[in-house]
């Protein structure tokens, strides 16, 4: 079964993008510590930023948590 919200986080991943999940009592965002490189960022805005508030949170939860440092970005 394909899930949009994965795909949209893989590519944007792949692309090279850092953002990290914040899930806060079962609200989430996104944080952008050291910038996206311009075609993860151009990605995230065309594809991602768009999205309603809930498509958005859907496809956050995706991403690398920052309560899970396990999947953190390394560091470059």
């Amino acid at each position: 079964m394909k899930n949009a919200s994965k795909e949209l986080a893989d590519e944007y991943r792949r692309l090279g993008g850092r953002r990290i999940a914040v899930i806060d009592d079962n609200l989430g965002s996104s944080r952008e510590w050291d910038g996206d490189p311009p075609e993860a960022a151009r990605f995230w805005n065309e594809h991602v930023a768009v999205l309603s508030d809930r498509e958005r949170r859907d496809v956050e939860t995706f991403l690398p948590s920052l309560n899970d440092e396990s999947d953190e970005p390394a560091p470059h």
